[in-house]
C-alpha cells in the first residue's frame, strides 16, 4: 500500500498543487486549476484510514474524531511542506492535499499589480486579501509579509489555521501562532495582540464576527492588519465583513471599517494563452475618501464598483479591468476572457472599443 510519503512524491513529480483521495476511487491531482485522475490503484477504506493515522497527531485525532474533520500542516525532510484537510464523507475518511511552495515569492514575481505592495508597506490600517479558493491568496499573502519582513524592522505576528508558509526574521521578527496549537482561536489571539508589542498582524482567515471585530480593534489602534477572506469580489469581502454582525451592530462596524480599511484585493487565476500555467488577475479597491465615506454611509456596491472604475489613479481596478489589461497584454487569450468576465458582454465591447482606437 501507498505511504503519505509515496502520495506526495508522487504530486510532487507529475507538478500538481493538491492530491484528492477518496475510497474507492483512484486519487485525482489538481494540476493548472484542472482535477485529473492518476492512474494509481484506487484506495479502499482502511487504507486511507492508515494514511490519516500517518498525518494526525494524537491532539488532531481527537479533534477528527469529534468534529468529523480538521485541518493540518504536514512537513516532510526533502519534500516540502503540505496543507491537509481529513474529513469524513458517507460514513469513510478522504483527505485534501495541498502542495505549499516553499518560502515566500517576491511581489515583483507574482505578476500582480504594483498597488499589492503600496498596500503591503502601509504603517496601519486594514488590508484584505481575498478570493475564491484555489485562487493564490495564500501566496499573494506570504509575498507581502516577506515584503515587510525584508524591509521594516517591524514585529510581525500571524494567526494561522494551519501555518502554511514559514518566514526566517530579516529586518523584522515574525511570531508564527497557530489556532490549536499556541492559541485557541483567532479572537483569542487578536484580543491579546496588544501585549505582543506587535506592529504588523496576519490573519490567515476572519471566521466570525468576534474575529472581524478584533482585527478593525488592532487596525484601530495603530496596527497594519493584513487578513485574508474568501469572497468573490472586492464588494462582497465589505460586504461579507458587515453582515457577520447584527443589524443594530453593523453602523458602529461601518464607521470603524470604514476609518481603517486601506484597501481590498481579490484575484483569481485564469489560463495563460500560452498554455505555461495560469496568471492572476487581481481587482482592487483603495480606501481613499471616497471609499470610506461610501462604505460608511452604507452606499451600493454598485457605488464602490463605480469608485473603482474610475480609481485607476490610485491603483483601483474592477476584475473586468484587469482582465483586459491582461489580454491586451497578451497573457490571456479572448475566449478565456469572455469566460471568465464578470460582464461577457460589456467585456466583448470594451475589446472591440479597444480595437477600433488601436486601428485609428
Amino acid at each position: 500500500m501507498a505511504s503519505v510519503v509515496d502520495l506526495l512524491q508522487y504530486l510532487l513529480e507529475e507538478r500538481g498543487s493538491d492530491l484528492l483521495v477518496k475510497v474507492g476511487s483512484p486519487p485525482c491531482i489538481r494540476r493548472n486549476g484542472r482535477l485529473e485522475r492518476t492512474t494509481l490503484d484506487a484506495l479502499d477504506s482502511a487504507s486511507i484510514e492508515q494514511l490519516a493515522e500517518e498525518l494526525l497527531s494524537p491532539e488532531k485525532a481527537a479533534e477528527f474524531k469529534a468534529d468529523g474533520e480538521t485541518d493540518l500542516a504536514h512537513s516532510v525532510p526533502g519534500l516540502g511542506r503540505f496543507r491537509v484537510n481529513v474529513y469524513r464523507q458517507r460514513g469513510s475518511v478522504s483527505l485534501a492535499i495541498r502542495r505549499v511552495v516553499p518560502g515566500a515569492p517576491a511581489i515583483a514575481d507574482l505578476g500582480v499589480p504594483p498597488v499589492v505592495a503600496t498596500l503591503a508597506s502601509q504603517r496601519n490600517g486594514l488590508v484584505i486579501i481575498a478570493g475564491p479558493d484555489a485562487s493564490g491568496k495564500t501566496t499573494t499573502a506570504a509575498a507581502m509579509i516577506d515584503h515587510i519582513n525584508a524591509s521594516q524592522a517591524r514585529h510581525i505576528v500571524t494567526v494561522e489555521d494551519p501555518i502554511e508558509v514559514l518566514h526566517a526574521d530579516r529586518m523584522a521578527i515574525v511570531s508564527q501562532r497557530e489556532v490549536g496549537a499556541d492559541t485557541p482561536s483567532v479572537a483569542d489571539a487578536l484580543r491579546r495582540i496588544s501585549r505582543q508589542d506587535a506592529d504588523v498582524v496576519f490573519v490567515s482567515e476572519l471566521p466570525d464576527a468576534s474575529s472581524v471585530a478584533e482585527a478593525l480593534s488592532a487596525a484601530a489602534s495603530g496596527r497594519l492588519v493584513l487578513a485574508v477572506m474568501n469572497t468573490l469580489s472586492a464588494t462582497d469581502t465589505i460586504a461579507s465583513l458587515i453582515d457577520r454582525f447584527e443589524p443594530h451592530q453593523q453602523l458602529p462596524l461601518r464607521q470603524t471599517l470604514g476609518r481603517t480599511l486601506r484597501g481590498v484585493v481579490c484575484q483569481r487565476l485564469v489560463d495563460r494563452a500560452d498554455g505555461r500555467g495560469r496568471v492572476a488577475v487581481v481587482e482592487s479597491l483603495v480606501g481613499t475618501p471616497k471609499v470610506r465615506d461610501a462604505i460608511m454611509a452604507a452606499a451600493e456596491p454598485a457605488v464602490l464598483e463605480r469608485l473603482m472604475i474610475e480609481g485607476d489613479y490610485h491603483g483601483m481596478a474592477t476584475f473586468d479591468q484587469a482582465l483586459l489589461q491582461l489580454f491586451n497584454d497578451e497573457f490571456v487569450s479572448l475566449e478565456e476572457a469572455l469566460e471568465r468576465a464578470a460582464y461577457p458582454e460589456d467585456f466583448r465591447i470594451a475589446v472591440q472599443q479597444a480595437s477600433m482606437a488601436t486601428l485609428r
